[in-house]
């Protein structure tokens, strides 16, 4: 995921998802939680979502075919942005925006202008150079998604977080191959995701580390530039001094993503009412059995098998050379 695109001479590399797919199923660890494995569902779909699609994103073979060929029509007036031309990009950005063209336009403008803003994030980000907080078992999904279809996330931002082993961008890093993750889903991108952020034991000492830069860089990330359909954020286990960090970023927070926040505290009964106990941890209040040993470094071994797309990434964007023809 670069800054900018590096070179207009350079043709994007085309990463297909059955190939990720047929990979990852031949060469990716297992990631067992209990007796349920950790699936990458890049391109599995289903008829539950099919009409879920329909029903909730107007997702008809009309609808794709008109608005697929608007996008497309739009994006040729950005030369200066270097995408793949392939469907399954633009229905990643279409899904979340419920198939209007204008709007998934914009989104993916957002996305690649943030990309850009921030280079010391997205210069060079593979798994194989990335791989801090990942293996620190602090961002990772869960093997079940709710009766609804969600993908369930979790994010540990409390005691887990050493910030001298895991610096925040490192950390903001691996929620950005997690949700890159997420958002390439065809189930997530009809579904959508819930993010579960588990603060327990978060201290004056973590504060320290988390700047009103660092929350407005996060917030504008997750707000208005992240193509996935963000169904809820669940705080878990916090104490009054979360409520001293969430002051950071409550500035940054438009409505529409404030009512998408919800502080459970050990609520459990609460957070069920979001996600169903079946697809929760045991320490949340579900049936779902954390991995023996060090399942970050093994969710971080099964992910290499998608390199491949972080690699393509690194070819898309705005160009910023103008001197390049």
């Amino acid at each position: 995921m670069a800054t900018s695109a590096n070179n207009k001479k350079n043709a994007p590399i085309i990463v297909h998802k059955d190939d990720l797919y047929e990979h990852w199923l031949k060469n990716a660890p297992k990631i067992m939680f209990g007796e349920h494995q950790l699936s990458i569902e890049i391109n599995v779909l289903g008829d539950y979502y099919i009409q879920k699609a329909k029903e909730e994103l107007r997702e008809t073979p009309e609808v794709v075919a008109e608005n697929l060929k608007e996008l497309k029509k739009l994006l040729a007036g950005e030369p200066d942005l270097i995408i793949p031309d392939i469907d399954d990009f633009y229905i990643t950005f279409l899904r979340p925006c419920k198939w209007y063209a204008r709007s998934a336009f914009s989104l993916i403008k957002r996305y690649y202008r943030f990309r850009q803003n921030y280079p010391n994030i997205y210069k060079d980000l593979l798994l194989t150079k990335e791989k801090t907080a990942i293996c620190a078992g602090l961002i990772y999904p869960l093997p079940l998604r709710t009766e609804d279809g969600c993908r369930v996330l979790i994010v540990e931002g409390g005691k887990r977080w050493k910030p001298k082993e895991v610096p925040l961008n490192d950390f903001f890093k691996g929620v950005i191959f997690i949700l890159f993750l997420a958002m390439v889903e065809y189930r997530t991108q009809i579904a959508g995701a819930h993010i579960i952020l588990d603060v327990e034991g978060l201290s004056l000492s973590h504060l320290t580390y988390i700047t009103p830069t660092f929350a407005k860089m996060l917030v504008d990330f997750i707000q208005k530039c992240l193509p996935t359909r963000l169904k809820g954020i669940h705080i878990v286990n916090q104490s009054f001094i979360f409520n001293m960090a969430f002051a950071i970023f409550k500035p940054f927070l438009e409505e529409k993503i404030r009512k998408r926040i919800h502080f459970h505290g050990t609520n459990w009964e609460s957070l069920m009412t979001f996600v169903d106990k079946r697809a929760l941890l045991k320490r949340h209040g579900g049936e779902i059995k954390m991995p023996e040993g060090q399942y970050g470094v093994m969710l971080w071994q099964n992910m290499l098998s998608c390199e491949p797309a972080f690699e393509a990434e690194q070819y898309y964007g705005y160009v910023t050379n103008k001197d390049i023809v």
